[in-house]
This record gives structure tokens, C-alpha cells and sequence, in this order.
């Protein structure tokens, strides 16, 4: 597997999305589904509401009773909500009612607690208005009707879903795992420890970062240590992951030192599957991937620099992990943003993907206010970007301009500097 010329972002992404293949569903639990993308189509079995209920607190009446504009009725009870007993309303009658109570029979509306004069006895409720037929009242299958699809094959399940599922009593669905992802730090110098450092070592950041994110995406990190820098160690650690997860991912090694073993063994692992990349971007230019085994498990080999990481897991990992887990959609959004910074750049034939703080101002657009600080290393200056700024090969954008953007955080965009 050996370095190949420097390819496009779109090169470099297709050839991992089309080494992949979507995994099986399995019958879940509602529990473990949240976020996970179902491959059956349900429909309705019950209608919802399945019954005439109320939608307000109030009396239960006829509208014909209030066509003068004021009516005085008799209270003949109470119905609460899952009362299941059956009962009569007639002429000149009205029973007090609570929200998600069934309508009696004879009832077609009902009239709120705050639109009533109740006598002090509460034997008597007097309606100073004309009551239309069907008023706050919720008829069956307003919701729901039976037959209706639910959920069709390729919709992620979210909490909304999974309730209106919950409404129609299924426990369980076909669908896609979450998928287990091994994550593994390479390099002599790291350390994962609260002791004193020692000369030459570093914390591994690169770890607790992918694990985070992998989470934060919706799925379920798996922790394979840190490998020191060996032929045999690399080896054994990602053939683990391999073994056990539903994709690994790795960070160093992948560039061209003389201890970067990461790159070679993916190339073992995968052989004809496997290839080793010099992508045209900054950061994040050198990447390895293979898929491995009848599985086809893919091996993500990042580069070792903490921002590097990062590009690389939203260009690369994310996507493709995505795809994996069956999403219609596996990329973040990207919009068009106005610069309110020039975005100084060199011409070296690369995308530039600059971390940058954006917000929506008051004409309705989105503005890049700041770009952080270049450098693969300096990861602490990320903190609080919510973009990805993708400036391509050429002439500085500048201020007033309009750049491409990746939405990291989009709950940030509106808050803060709305002018």
C-alpha cells in the first residue's frame, strides 16, 4: 500500500463510501432505538384517539341546549379521564368532564372551565354562549387512523417516532444496531495518566476526542487503549478491533516517519481493500483506510495532530458511519455564509477546512465573524467553533464574500451577536 498522488476531498470519499456495505437489521427493543435507522415499514393498528374524548377541562353537553346564547343545565356527574363506564346525556343535562375523559353519549361538545358559572351546590351549570357541535372535543382517529404508514424503511428513529410507535403498542421494531466503534491512540509519547509528565510525553487527547464524538454522532465508542509504536503492538490492537467492533478507528501513524507502522498494518489487514491517502486539504492531508474480512470492517487511520483528527472524523469517519447505519443522510449540512473576516490563504493546490464561529444575524443570513487560529496542533483554540469553513485553492475570500460552511453546531448559529 503505498502513497499515492495527493486526490480530491471527493476522491478520497467516494473511495471510502464505496468500499462499504450497510449492515442487517435485528429486532429491537424500543429502548435501543433511539437514533437507529429502521428497515420495516409499520402502520397503524388502532386508531388515535380511539374513542371521542375531550380536549379541556369543562361540562360535557349539547350545543342544540345553548342555541339562545344562554342555557342553563343540570349536572348529572363526573367523568374522568380512563373511566370506562358508559353514560347518558339528555336533554337539558351536562356533566362535568376532564381532558381525555370519553364524551357520553348524547354529548357533542364541551365547554371549558373558565366558560361556565357553576351554582355554589354545583347542581347546576349555567353557558352564556352558543356552543358549535364537535367544540373541544377530539374524535377518533383524529391522530392516527388505522392503515396509517408510521415509519417506512430508512427513517432514523427519533423521540417522536418512537413515541407514536409507543401509541400503537409495539415493543419492538427491525432495524440497524448502533454500531460499536474501537477507537486507538498510537504513539511512544502518549500517556493516560493524572502523574506528572515526563520529557517527551504528551496526553492523549486524540482518545477521549473521537470517543466524544462518537457518541455525540449516536454511536456506541469502544475504548482499545493506546499502542506503542510497534509493528506487532499496531497489529494485535486493531486485529482486536476488528475482531470485536463494527469499525476502528485509529489516530497516528499514517503519515511518512519512520515509526508510522499504522498505515503498513491497515495495508496488511486489508490488502486489496486497503489504500493510503494524500488528500488535498489542510488539515488532515495523509489518511489510510481498508475494509477487512468477510465483514468488510473498516479501519479509519487518522492522522496523529488533534485538529487533523477532528476533519478527518467529520470528512471521513461520520459519513461513512452513517452510511453504514443505513441514514438516508450521512453528511452534515453545509450552507452558503458571508465573511465578516477575510479568510487569508496560500495557493497550494488544497481545500483549506478552517474552524470558524458563525451566527445568524438579523438579515437573516449567516455570518462568519471568526476564524481560529490555524495549526493541526492547537486544538484548545477549537472550543466554541460551530463551523467548518471549506475555502478552496485560489484567491483569498474577503470580507463581504461567501464561503461554503459545515454546520457543526447549529444550536449555536442563533445565539449571541444577532445585530
Amino acid at each position: 500500500m503505498t502513497p499515492e498522488r495527493m486526490i480530491t476531498l471527493e476522491e478520497a470519499q467516494d473511495f471510502v463510501l464505496d468500499s462499504l456495505i450497510t449492515h442487517s437489521p435485528d429486532r429491537l427493543a424500543l429502548r435501543e432505538l433511539l437514533g437507529c435507522v429502521v428497515a420495516e415499514e409499520l402502520t397503524a393498528r388502532e386508531a388515535v384517539p380511539g374513542f371521542r374524548n375531550s380536549s379541556m377541562d369543562g361540562f360535557a353537553l349539547r350545543a342544540q341546549d345553548t342555541s339562545t346564547g344562554s342555557a342553563r343545565l343540570q349536572v348529572v356527574g363526573s367523568i374522568y379521564a380512563g373511566d370506562g363506564r358508559s353514560s347518558r346525556l339528555n336533554a337539558g343535562e351536562a356533566i362535568r368532564i376532564m381532558t381525555g375523559a370519553p364524551l357520553p353519549d348524547g354529548a357533542d361538545c364541551v365547554c371549558m372551565i373558565e366558560q361556565v358559572i357553576v351554582d355554589s351546590p354545583g347542581q347546576t351549570v349555567t353557558i352564556n354562549k352558543i356552543m358549535t357541535e364537535g367544540e373541544n372535543v377530539r374524535h377518533p382517529g383524529e391522530d392516527v387512523k388505522v392503515g396509517q404508514v408510521l415509519v417506512s424503511p430508512g427513517d432514523e428513529l427519533n423521540a417522536l417516532r418512537l413515541a407514536v410507535l409507543a401509541s400503537q403498542g409495539f415493543t419492538s421494531v427491525s432495524a440497524i444496531r448502533r454500531l460499536r466503534v474501537g477507537v486507538l491512540s498510537t504513539g511512544n509519547e502518549l500517556v493516560r495518566s493524572e502523574r506528572s509528565l515526563s520529557s517527551g510525553e504528551i496526553r492523549d487527547v486524540n482518545g477521549p476526542l473521537l470517543m466524544s464524538l462518537l457518541e455525540e454522532s449516536g454511536f456506541t465508542a469502544v475504548d482499545l487503549g493506546i499502542a506503542v509504536d510497534t509493528h506487532e503492538e499496531i497489529t494485535l490492537r486493531l486485529s482486536a478491533g476488528v475482531r470485536d467492533c463494527d469499525a476502528v478507528v485509529s489516530t497516528g501513524g499514517v503519515s511518512v516517519g519512520d515509526v508510522d507502522y499504522v498505515k503498513l498494518v491497515i495495508g496488511e489487514l486489508g490488502g486489496d481493500h486497503a489504500r493510503t491517502m494524500r488528500v488535498a486539504i489542510k488539515p488532515a492531508k495523509p489518511f489510510a483506510f481498508a475494509t477487512v474480512g468477510e465483514r468488510r470492517t473498516p479501519i479509519f487511520g487518522l492522522p496523529g495532530n488533534p485538529v487533523s483528527t477532528r476533519v478527518s472524523f467529520e470528512f471521513f469517519v461520520r459519513p461513512a458511519l452513517r452510511r453504514l447505519s443505513g441514514h438516508r443522510h450521512i453528511e452534515r449540512l453545509t450552507l452558503d455564509a458571508v465573511l465578516d473576516i477575510p479568510l487569508p490563504r496560500d495557493k497550494d493546490g488544497k481545500l483549506h477546512l478552517v474552524h470558524a464561529v458563525a451566527r445568524v444575524h438579523r438579515d437573516g443570513l449567516i455570518h462568519v465573524e471568526r476564524a481560529i487560529r490555524h495549526g493541526s496542533h492547537l486544538l484548545s483554540a477549537l472550543v466554541g467553533a460551530n463551523v467548518i469553513a471549506m475555502v478552496p485553492d485560489g484567491a483569498s475570500p474577503l470580507q463581504g464574500d461567501v464561503v461554503r460552511v459545515m454546520i457543526l453546531e447549529a444550536q449555536e448559529l442563533g445565539s449571541g451577536s444577532a445585530r
